[in-house]
């Protein structure tokens, strides 16, 4: 009688081998196919702007029916979403409204997902929580667990269901701030050197976002977008306000608060931009400081871990042979 191979769950070595060669050779044609269809980045960003100025002239040259006939645009789905929604009585203005703020906030300008959010915050939880109940319950795939454990799996599916797409979007917010904190002074500073150079704002924005354009390409699409709705929309106010929504950061309100202080009051904006970079300078360098301060304490872990184990081994490990080979 040969004795049986190991197997991990049915399955041989060989059977696994196999399984992880053919996953490394998806893997690898994944990464041929994305690399060989790669697309130009800016081709999303331009179009995008090129539509947020087709609706601001469409806003100026429309009458007001014609006009929210223009912009206001929904496909099919959107609207067939929209109707069930209202028939369910769970769709709110306000609530689209902050749904479409925070998906400005997260670089998605389509005012359409708005409803799609809203009515995956509604099927997700039956479909999440309704596959763990029959799972659980109807299946009775787990009958070691406890009642506790059942309902605290299925509260869980059920919850994660209604929050997943608020964390998606939180997600995506947080990414986005963070690539446009860091560009932030760097922009200020070429605000102000344009403000120097006698170019007005709506130019020196659009200059602005040409040149950190490839460095910061968040920044420099908030920024072209501002431009433009200076160039178009009857108060200038407007252009910072809708600036401040679209970014969910607190330095750039203060930017904005300052440009539009400046536009009432007609302050110097030269002077008062030098300031806000300096801070927000000051306020980078605090940030790396306090990273670089906890770096120590972070490192902690993987040096007990990792490091301090080998160390024993090189160091020890002779003595040891040593001493055995003694005795």
């Amino acid at each position: 009688m040969t004795p049986h191979a190991p197997t991990l769950l049915g399955l041989t070595s060989a059977d696994i081998g196999t399984i992880l060669a053919a996953l490394a050779m998806l893997a690898v044609l994944v990464a041929v196919y994305a690399a060989s269809t790669a697309r130009d980045p800016m081709a999303k960003r331009v179009k995008t702007l090129n539509d947020r100025r087709e609706q601001l002239k469409a806003g100026i040259a429309a009458s007001t029916s014609k006009r929210r006939a223009k912009i206001v645009h929904q496909s099919d789905t959107t609207d067939r979403l929209r109707d069930i929604l209202k028939n369910l009585k769970v769709l709110q203005d306000d609530q689209v409204k902050a749904t479409q703020v925070k998906l400005a906030q997260a670089g998605i300008r389509s005012k359409d997902w708005a409803i799609g959010i809203i009515f995956g915050r509604l099927v997700l939880p039956i479909i999440f929580g309704g596959g763990a109940a029959i799972y659980i319950y109807l299946l009775d795939m787990t009958p070691d667990w406890g009642s506790f454990k059942k309902f605290g799996v299925f509260a869980f599916a059920l919850l994660g269901g209604y929050k997943a797409p608020d964390i998606y979007l939180s997600n995506l917010i947080s990414k986005r701030s963070a690539e446009i904190r860091k560009g932030v002074p760097d922009a200020l500073d070429l605000l102000v050197i344009c403000a120097e150079a006698g170019l007005t704002v709506d130019a020196a924005f659009s200059r602005v976002a040409r040149e950190l354009g490839n460095a910061y390409p968040e920044l420099g699409e908030e920024f072209h977008l501002t431009s433009i709705e200076l160039s178009f929309l009857t108060e200038r106010r407007f252009a910072f306000e809708n600036l401040a929504n679209r970014v969910k950061l607190d330095a750039l309100k203060g930017v904005v608060t300052t440009m539009i202080q400046t536009e009432k009051y007609g302050t110097p904006l030269a002077s008062a931009l030098r300031v806000l970079s300096a801070e927000f300078r000051h306020e980078r360098m605090m940030r790396a400081e306090e990273k670089a301060a906890r770096l120590p304490a972070i490192m902690t872990v993987p040096l007990i871990l990792f490091i301090l184990p080998t160390l024993f081994v090189v160091i020890l490990g002779p003595a040891a042979c040593s001493i055995s080979k003694a005795f």
